[in-house]
C-alpha cells in the first residue's frame, strides 16, 4: 500500500524549527519509518538537495496537496495511512474536490521530537534561513533517537556543509509573497501621512497606537518665530541678519557711543571693554589661522605670524590686548605702535601687560616683515580723529599693509563715509554694528557684555543674537 503514495504531492509541517516542507513522495518505508520527498521545497524556497528523507517521530502535520495512483488518476479512497505507524499517521478523510477525485487536502498530526533525515548531498544552511537544520550526510544511520543521534545532530549543524553550496538557489517569490500581509501593512500606511509622520488628530490616532513622529520634527508647540527682535530709536542705514535669520540693525556713531557712557556708569569700565574686545577679537583671530589644525604641540615648527598695526586711541589700545591673548596661545605677534610722547593711559596700561608676552613691538614700518605674515590686525583708525590719516606714519603703515598680500582684520573699524585706508577681508564690530563702507569685508559682530537694560535706558529693545558664541558672522539683509 505505501507504494501506491508514490508521486503525491504532500506538504510536510516539522514544527517551528525546522519548517514547512513541500515535494513529491519518490519513497516510503514502512520498516524504517521514514518518507522521502523529491525536489523538495523548504519555506518556499527550492532545496539545494534533489531529495530529503523525513523520520515519521519528526513530522507534526502533513497535508496531501495533490493524491496520485502510480497509473496517474486520482485515488478513491484514503484510508490507509503512508506508514504504518498509528501515531504518525491516521486514516484519511475522504471529500470530493474539483476534479471529481478524492480529498485534495488530508491532515495527520503528531507532537513528536523533529529530525530530519535527507539524501543526496549536503547543502548549505545559508538559504535556508536561521531555523532550518543542516541536512544530515548519512540518510539513516543519522536518525531518531538516542543521545548520540542528537550529537551528531548538532555538530552537523555548527560543522556541517560549507557556505558557499547553493549560493544561487532560486528565490521562490509566489511563496514567499503569500506570506506577506498586505492588508496589515497598507493599514498601517493609511495611518500616516506622505512624510511618514501619523497625522495629528486626537492622541495616538484613530486606532489607539502612539503618535509617531519625524527625527527632525518639534513634539512641543512653540510660537511663530519673531525675526526681529531688535528695534533702534533711529535707523542706522543698514541691517544684518544671523545665520539663523535674526535681522540686526546697524546704529549710528552718536547712539553706539550713548550706549558704551550708559554702561561705563554701570560698571562696565573701559578697561573692562578692552579686556572684552581682546578676548573676542583673539578666538576670531585663532579660528582664521587655522584653529586646533594649526595651533598644536606638534606643529610647533610652523607658528602663526601675525602683525598688528594699532594707533595711539582706544581702538589701537583695543588691538594691544587682542595682541596679548595671542601671543598667549604661541602666536609670533608684531606690534607696530609708532612713538608718541604723550598716550592715553588705556594704550599704557596695555602695553605694559603686552611686555610681558613674547610678543615683540616695533616704531618703524622698516622693521615690519617684508615676506608676507599669516594675518594683519588693523587698529590704525579712530571714531574721533580722523586727521591721523594724513600722518606719514598713518599712510606708510597702510600702504605696508596692502602691499603685504595678507589677509586683513579691521576691529572696530570708524564711521567717517570715506573709503577704508586699508582693504580688509573681515570687519569686527562691538556690540551693535555700525553703518561702515567695508567694501567687500565680511562684517562680524562681537559680544562684549552689555545688560539688556543698559541696551533700553539708550531706546533699544534687545534680544541677544548671539546664542552660543561670542563672534558671530553679519550678512547683508
Amino acid at each position: 500500500m505505501a507504494a501506491d503514495w508514490l508521486g503525491s504531492l504532500v506538504s510536510i509541517n516539522c514544527g517551528p524549527t525546522l519548517g514547512m516542507y513541500q515535494g513529491e513522495v519518490s519513497s516510503v518505508d514502512q520498516t524504517s519509518q521514514t518518507i522521502s520527498l523529491r525536489q523538495p521545497f523548504h519555506n518556499g524556497v527550492r532545496c539545494p538537495v534533489p531529495e530529503v528523507t523525513f523520520s515519521a517521530m519528526d513530522i507534526r502535520e502533513l497535508k496531501f496537496l495533490d493524491i496520485q495512483t502510480q497509473s496517474g488518476v486520482s485515488r478513491a479512497s484514503a484510508g490507509q495511512g503512508i506508514l504504518s505507524d498509528p501515531g504518525v499517521i491516521s486514516s484519511g478523510q475522504s471529500g470530493q474536490n474539483s476534479r471529481g477525485g478524492y480529498p485534495a487536502n488530508n491532515t495527520h498530526s503528531t507532537t513528536a521530537p523533529i529530525t530530519i533525515l535527507r539524501k543526496g548531498p549536503p547543502a548549505s544552511s545559508s538559504n535556508r534561513g536561521p531555523k532550518q537544520a543542516t541536512p544530515k550526510k548519512n540518510g539513516v544511520k543519522n536518525g531518531v533517537g538516542g543521545g548520540g543521534g542528537q550529537m551528531r545532530l548538532r555538530d552537523d549543524e555548527c560543522f556541517g556543509a560549507d557556505m558557499d553550496e547553493g549560493l544561487d538557489t532560486d528565490f521562490d517569490f509566489e511563496a514567499n509573497l503569500a506570506l506577506f500581509d498586505k492588508a496589515a501593512v497598507f493599514s498601517q500606511i493609511d495611518g500616516t501621512d506622505c512624510n511618514g509622520a501619523r497625522s495629528r488628530g486626537t492622541p495616538g490616532g484613530e486606532r489607539g497606537t502612539p503618535t509617531r513622529y519625524r527625527h527632525d520634527e518639534n513634539i512641543l508647540e512653540v510660537k511663530p518665530v519673531v525675526y526681529r527682535q531688535i528695534t533702534v530709536p533711529q535707523h542706522g542705514g543698514k541691517e544684518y541678519c544671523t545665520d539663523s535669520g535674526l535681522v540686526v540693525p546697524s546704529v549710528s556713531y552718536e547712539l553706539h557711543k550713548c550706549l558704551l557712557a550708559s554702561a561705563e556708569r554701570h560698571g562696565l569700565s573701559l578697561e573692562r571693554r578692552l579686556e572684552m574686545t581682546g578676548v573676542c577679537a583673539s578666538q576670531m583671530a585663532l579660528t582664521l589661522l587655522g584653529g586646533p589644525n594649526r595651533l598644536t604641540p606638534k606643529n610647533n615648527h610652523q607658528r602663526p605670524t601675525v602683525a598688528l598695526l594699532c594707533g595711539p586711541h582706544v581702538q589701537g589700545a583695543q588691538g594691544i590686548s587682542c595682541g596679548r591673548h595671542l601671543a598667549n596661545h604661541e602666536v609670533e605677534v608684531i606690534l607696530f605702535l609708532p612713538n608718541f610722547v604723550k598716550m592715553q593711559e588705556s594704550i599704557t596700561n596695555e602695553l605694559a601687560l603686552y611686555s610681558k608676552t613674547s610678543g615683540k613691538q616695533v616704531a618703524s614700518i622698516k622693521d615690519l616683515p617684508v615676506s608676507p605674515v599669516d594675518l594683519v590686525i588693523n587698529c590704525l583708525d579712530c571714531h574721533e580723529n580722523g586727521f591721523l590719516r594724513d600722518q606719514a606714519w598713518y599712510l606708510a603703515a597702510a600702504d605696508w599693509a596692502n602691499q603685504n598680500r595678507a589677509p586683513v582684520l579691521s576691529i572696530d573699524p570708524p564711521v567717517n563715509g570715506q573709503k577704508q585706508a586699508v582693504e580688509a577681508k573681515w570687519t569686527l564690530s562691538l556690540g551693535l554694528p555700525l553703518p561702515i563702507d567695508g567694501g567687500e569685508a565680511r562684517v562680524y559682530l562681537c559680544d562684549i557684555g552689555v545688560p539688556k537694560q543698559v541696551f533700553q535706558e539708550v531706546g533699544i529693545n534687545y534680544h541677544s543674537p548671539f546664542g552660543c558664541k561670542f563672534v558671530i558672522p553679519l550678512h547683508s539683509a
